[in-house]
């Protein structure tokens, strides 16, 4: 499992931390029970002001998709404990939001990831989509940041 945490300042995006979590154990509840461990780790350490995730898209393989959401729900578990509110973007708009297509491939996400966070050292593709999904939060925040101040303005 990805993270990655950014901050943003104003239109600037600066590169904070990013990583990869690893299940370890044998069986499922012991996966599951280290990824919220990390995952609990990372949130402490960096205290990030809110999460995003990716929605969880169906295959052919239902095994794989089932595990899948279940490591999801790790991932939405541990910020709403931390008390942050949890954006869910679907791969298509991240990619959009990064690279400007909605079908982009990996290496086109992790080469515009590096374009908009210079210098960022990336863990590996889990941690370029983690930062590619915050991109797209962060954008989607400051659209409605920019959405709310309009409307308050015109209320005024």
């Amino acid at each position: 499992m990805g993270w990655g945490v950014i901050e943003v300042s104003g239109s600037r995006l600066s590169h904070i931390a990013n990583g990869i979590c690893h299940s370890v154990g044998t069986d499922l509840g012991a996966r599951l029970l280290s990824l919220h461990e990390q995952l609990t780790d990372v949130i402490h350490q960096w205290q990030p002001d809110a999460a995003a995730v990716e929605q969880t898209f169906v295959n052919k393989d239902g095994v794989g998709t089932l595990k899948l959401g279940q490591a999801r729900g790790i991932a939405m578990l541990v910020p709403a404990q931390a008390g942050l509110a949890i954006g869910e973007y679907a791969p298509n708009a991240v990619k959009k939001a990064v690279v400007g297509v909605g079908h982009a491939e990996k290496h086109q996400i992790e080469h515009m990831v590096k374009l908009q966070l210079p210098g960022v050292k990336i863990a590996g593709a889990d941690s370029a989509d983690a930062l590619a999904i915050a991109i797209c939060h962060s954008h989607h925040l400051q659209s409605a940041g920019t959405l709310a101040k309009a409307l308050a303005k015109a209320g005024a």
